[in-house]
């Protein structure tokens, strides 16, 4: 009796990943370190000066991590409500907050109290930060005002209330002490200038905005909100240059790395996408277990973290380089070692011993050597098979088919089993390299059930989906076989006009060597 042969699953040539430098590079974090906070993290921040930690805001506390640690190395508690947007000053010594009760709190690393308390907001303050000449902070509510704070005396320099909705993000210009910019939900995001009454630049985004962006020269903006990323030239009064929509909902942050030449943005779609400034073309993607509130990359770039709805802080380390003198003294085994023997030929009186292969099968190839052609059918059409192999799943069929079992196969089954096999039939009948086999399975579950149809609401939806998919399918081929007919046509008509043109040169040279003779 001959030995049973495994089912031959056909291979399909796969599209490889396209691997570019940035792909290379941006693959070089290590696996993530992952740290629960209270409450949702709405904003982190490095902190400029090295060691570069970062302050990490979430529900009602400020916690200080370290590069490498996992617990807090210092917390600021001091809020009666959740606290916003805990920002450092540029020499890393000072810490300012917003908070839910509208006040603004000014820490110093060093301690515990707050140095200054700003009260001038009537409602919550999501947004803070410091002006670049490190002795004003400005400040957005939702009061709908925007307000700009003298630190030595306490007191408030300005205040400006354009805006007609919450104000939710804010930056200011590293370039010009002066300048400093507000995003609001009335889709606008303002230019102020401190030595002015009134806001000098106005630009529409569109969207609800939930985080803006300067480049370190000061000359151009992003604004994020809704699921539009938009790049504006600020010296040219505001002029739209690209508007990016790569994520599937609501973007709700922005980075840039220590170069500028890339921009990182985070959404509640899960996916940290990330850009070139030179193309504004995505040129990889981070993808995280939940929706995405805060991210902030270290200024060397060596970390990147990433806070979540969840409360779950994601932190990823860039891989050390690997030394190359460490590598050159691992002293490497010569060639000649691998290939020992790999050459020699038996000699005559040489007894070879061979080693029997022991094949091990798997559980359909078990049940078809057994003859259970139904068994062996419920196996591939299990989720892990039907599902991530699909070509298994038909392989199998393909082989019942051989044998004139797919029938019997088939038949027999319950209304679940029906569902399962009307669906998978249906999802992969319109694949090129599973049509010859599906369409006969299709063709013969239409036999063996047609009689029990209108017995069941779920098996009637399903044929009504295959029908339905084989005659989007059926009208696709007859489009195509129009778009093939034109152009042979135009191929026919350009071979003619080409044939016709090498026989009037040919004749023209004959005319030509008769006049010579």
């Amino acid at each position: 009796m001959a030995s049973y042969k495994p089912v031959v699953v056909q291979a399909v040539p796969k599209l490889g990943e396209k691997i570019t430098q940035d792909t290379l590079y941006w693959r070089g974090y290590k696996t993530p370190v992952q740290i629960k906070e209270f409450g949702a993290v709405n904003k982190i921040d490095f902190s400029p000066v090295s060691p570069y930690n970062y302050a990490v805001t979430a529900s009602s506390r400020i916690h200080i991590y370290g590069r490498y640690s996992q617990e807090p190395i210092k917390t600021f508690s001091r809020f009666r409500d959740a606290a916003y947007c805990a920002t450092y000053r540029d020499d890393g010594n000072l810490l300012v907050a917003g908070s839910e009760e509208g006040s603004i709190r000014l820490f110093d690393l060093s301690g515990k109290a707050p140095l200054r308390q700003f009260d001038g907001h009537t409602k919550a303050v999501h947004v803070v930060g410091f002006l670049s000449d490190k002795y004003r902070i400005f400040s957005g509510g939702d009061d709908y005002s925007s307000s700009l704070w003298d630190i030595p005396s306490g007191t408030e320099i300005i205040s400006y209330s354009e805006h007609t909705d919450y104000v939710r993000c804010g930056c200011a210009s590293k370039v010009n002490a002066d300048v400093f910019l507000t995003g609001s939900y009335d889709h606008t995001v303002k230019l102020f200038d401190a030595r002015t009454k009134s806001s000098v630049m106005t630009i529409e985004h569109g969207q609800p905005v939930e985080s803006v962006l300067l480049f370190p020269s000061g000359g151009l903006l992003v604004s994020a909100g809704g699921r539009y990323v938009k790049v504006w030239d600020v010296l040219k009064g505001g002029q739209l240059l690209v508007s990016l929509k790569n994520h599937h909902k609501t973007v709700t942050c922005l980075c840039l790395n220590s170069s500028g030449q890339r921009l990182l943005s985070g959404s509640l779609d899960r996916h940290v996408k990330i850009y070139s400034t030179t193309s504004y073309k995505v040129v990889h993607s981070f993808n995280y277990a939940t929706s995405i509130l805060s991210l902030a990359l270290s200024p060397e770039d060596a970390t990147l973290v990433v806070g979540m709805t969840n409360g779950v802080l994601n932190v990823k380390h860039r891989k050390p380089e690997e030394r190359k003198e460490d590598s050159q003294k691992k002293r490497q085994p010569t060639y000649r070692t691998y290939v020992k023997g790999r050459t020699y030929m038996p000699k005559q009186e040489d007894f070879c011993v061979s080693k029997p292969v022991k094949r091990v099968l798997r559980k359909y190839d078990k049940l078809l050597k057994s003859f259970h052609s139904s068994k062996a059918l419920d196996a591939v059409l299990e989720p892990p098979i039907r599902l991530y192999t699909p070509e298994v799943t038909v392989a199998v069929m393909q082989e019942l088919h051989r044998r004139g079992t797919l029938r019997s196969a088939l038949a027999g089954r319950d209304e679940k089993q029906i569902n399962l096999l009307l669906t998978f039939v249906a999802r992969r009948v319109i694949e090129p390299r599973f049509t010859p086999v599906l369409v006969t399975v299709a063709d013969m579950i239409t036999d063996i059930y047609q009689p029990v149809v209108g017995q069941s609401a779920i098996v009637d939806r399903q044929f009504l989906r295959l029908q339905e998919a084989i005659g989007k399918e059926i009208d696709y081929q007859e489009e195509l076989l129009e778009v093939l007919g034109m152009m042979d046509t135009l191929f026919a008509t350009f071979t003619k006009k080409r044939d016709t043109h090498l026989g009037e040169n040919k004749s023209n040279g004959l005319a030509e060597t008769m006049e010579t003779s």
